[in-house]
């Protein structure tokens, strides 16, 4: 299900080095540049784990370090809460999740964060994917960095992420956009 993820990417990218350059005169290179500069940035005001711990008992709450995911640092996590490790999820279950992101260029180039996102807004539609299947839309279009605290926490939990565009969401792929995101994940009421 991954490979189809990279697929996708891979395929996005390539399009994008197609077209030489974005309609403002920007480089691929000079935005992928910016988007490393602005997690950096944002990254240097924070305590940050190259390795994940080897038990995969996070420090948790609001102070905790940021764990990078990936080895190309595309994911970082923060443990807000870690849930029931004992209730983790299996491939093709339907995950709901509460989220709210903020741009961390708009944040690199001074703007406050405005957050978007379907926290504290009982009127938006529930808002879920399947556990690993990339081949749907439902979970395509989030990416692949929002799944893969699934992989150390529990269903019930509550981390903080910092995702770059490859690894965000799909439509962002080609703005080159890293975002912060808040996220909370509940189990399917027929779980």
């Amino acid at each position: 299900m991954r490979n189809n993820f990279v697929a996708y990417f891979v395929a996005g990218v390539a399009a994008l080095l197609a077209l030489g350059s974005c309609s403002s005169g920007v480089s691929y290179a000079e935005l992928l540049r910016d988007e490393r500069k602005a997690v950096n940035n944002y990254l240097a005001y924070q305590r940050v784990e190259l390795d994940i711990p080897a038990d995969t008992i996070f420090e948790t709450g609001p102070n905790a370090p940021y764990y990078r995911l990936d080895e190309d640092g595309n994911v970082y996590m923060q443990v807000v809460r870690a849930g029931s490790l004992d209730n983790r999820p299996a491939a093709q279950q339907k995950i709901f999740f509460r989220v709210k992101y903020f741009s961390l260029l708009s944040w690199e180039h001074g703007v406050e964060p405005t957050y978007m996102g379907n926290v504290g807004d009982s009127q938006i539609q529930s808002t879920y994917f399947i556990y690993g299947n990339y081949d749907l839309q439902v979970s395509y279009q989030w990416g692949y960095g929002l799944q893969m605290p699934l992989q150390y926490v529990g269903i019930d939990s509550e981390v903080n992420l910092i995702i770059k565009s490859q690894y965000g969401f799909s439509s962002e792929i080609s703005n080159v956009t890293p975002y912060h995101f808040n996220v909370r994940y509940f189990p399917s009421a027929l779980d």
